[in-house]
This record gives structure tokens, sequence and C-alpha cells, in this order.
């Protein structure tokens, strides 16, 4: 095994760990914006979100630059790289995410775009408890096709 590969492969179950814990603080922060009525919980969980798409795009960006040897840029490489992560790349390695996962992890991403330009107060708890509420089975769909990326990674 490229020790390289291997690397990867380590950093991406170690990724998934540090998300599952975003996404426990997730439900925590959900269930006590709701039973507080607190918006401040609110924004808690919004950040939340937050880091569990940006904790997703980064295993996405090295297996973009690692294995790929191309990361996407311009204005829009954020949907690209996702993109970029359903589609095999002949003789280097299979497709990382399925189209399902694609378009459910694209709401995700934009809406990391909007916590990172709307002001807190402006957040849709409707919208947000629509996130909170997919997020566990999401996770589990796409930690099973990363780590079964991972396991690929390993015997390459």
């Amino acid at each position: 095994m490229n020790e390289e590969l291997g690397q990867l492969a380590a950093r991406i179950r170690s990724e998934l760990a540090e998300l599952e814990i975003v996404l426990q603080r997730v439900q925590e922060g959900w269930k006590r914006a709701k039973h507080f009525a607190d918006e401040y919980y609110l924004d808690s969980v919004a950040l939340n979100l937050h880091s569990f798409y940006s904790g997703l795009e980064r295993i996405c960006e090295l297996i973009a630059a690692i294995v790929d040897g191309l990361k996407p840029h311009g204005e829009n490489w954020h949907q690209a790289l996702l993109r970029q992560m359903t589609q095999e790349v002949s003789g280097v390695r299979p497709a990382v995410i399925s189209e399902s996962i694609y378009h459910q992890l694209d709401v995700y991403r934009g809406f990391r775009h909007v916590v990172r330009n709307v002001y807190t107060f402006k957040f849709d708890p409707v919208k947000i408890e629509n996130l909170v509420e997919k997020a566990p089975q999401l996770f589990s769909q796409v930690r099973t096709e990363l780590l079964a990326f991972a396991e690929f990674l390993e015997q390459a």
C-alpha cells in the first residue's frame, strides 16, 4: 500500500470520528434550543451544521488533492468539488459518493454558505430543524461510503 494513501484512509476515519461528535452537538443543541426557546442555542446548532459540512468538504479536498491530483478552483469550487466526488476517475479511483448523497450534501453546502454570509438572527429555525432531522441518516450513509473508499485506498 502506498503510504500516502494509507495516511489518507486513516485521516478519513479520524475525520468521521470527529464528525460524530459534531452531530452529537447538533442534536443536543437542537434539544436545548427547543426546550429553552433560546435562539442562542439555534446559533450553536447552525455553527455545528456548518462544521458538519465543512468536515466532509475537508475530506473531499484531501481526496481531490492526494488521489485525483486536481482540486477545483474558481468561484464555484465548492460545488465542483462535491460533484467531482461523484465521478469515477478511470484507472485511479471509483466514485467516492453516490448521486443520492451528493444531492443531500449539496443542501448542507448551501446552508454552510448561509451561515458564512447571513447574520445569525436571520436564521430560519424551520430550515435548521429540517437539516437537523436529516443529518443523522445522511451521516450514516456518507460514513458508509467514505469508509468503503478508505478501504479502497488501503487496498490500492
